[in-house]
């Protein structure tokens, strides 16, 4: 194969043609894994919702999105319903405050807002310290779990803070972070409940 002779017109070729395949191909890769990923999300969010919903029998309602002053995004309400009345909801809540950055949560309440249940739906914070949060308050010792808490009679933060929950030892951050998130699914969800 003959070498191209250096010449501006055949480095701009160069420099256009070979982006413009790039690009091409790699639409083509984000169109055909776009539908399976967005699938694969939901799903992974309905599960979410059925493990922390106290009621599993209750129907999920539409979602409502809330937004609370100071906080970039919305937060996602899931009400749950039974019989016509209110008996909870699975609600999607975020920090930007871990150690790592976002931390996604999806947290179940019951009508008056007692943790029921939570998960972690998607979290960068370091493995072995702040990714114990996955079950660290959920562990029914000391300090740690906060099922069956109400942030409306208890405080949601750390106990280095003056708050009612044992950090996860070397990983107050994360804790702080996690333990805020809840707290602002509890407001939203009070918000939610008074435009109701």
């Amino acid at each position: 194969m003959a070498q191209l002779k250096s010449s501006l017109k055949n480095m701009l070729i160069s420099l256009t043609v070979i982006p413009l395949i790039a690009a091409a191909a790699l639409g083509g890769v984000y169109q055909m894994t776009k539908e399976p990923i967005e699938l694969a999300q939901k799903e992974k969010q309905n599960s979410a919702i059925k493990e922390v919903l106290k009621d599993k029998t209750a129907k999920i309602g539409k979602e409502v999105e809330i937004t609370l002053d100071g906080k970039p995004f919305p937060y996602i309400i899931f009400p749950a319903q039974k019989d016509g009345k209110l008996v909870g909801a699975a609600i999607q809540t975020y920090t930007m405050d871990g150690y790592a950055g976002r931390i996604d949560v999806m947290v179940g309440v019951d009508a008056e807002g007692t943790i029921s249940n939570y998960t972690i739906l998607s979290s960068g914070e370091t493995p072995g310290l702040g990714s114990k949060l996955a079950d660290w308050f959920k562990t029914e010792r000391n300090n740690q779990s906060i099922n069956g808490k109400n942030p409306e009679k208890n405080k949601f933060s750390v106990k280095k803070d003056g708050g009612d929950f044992d950090a996860i030892t070397a990983s107050t951050i994360s804790s702080r972070a996690f333990l805020g998130s809840i707290q602002s699914a509890f407001d939203a969800f009070k918000k939610y409940k008074e435009q109701k």
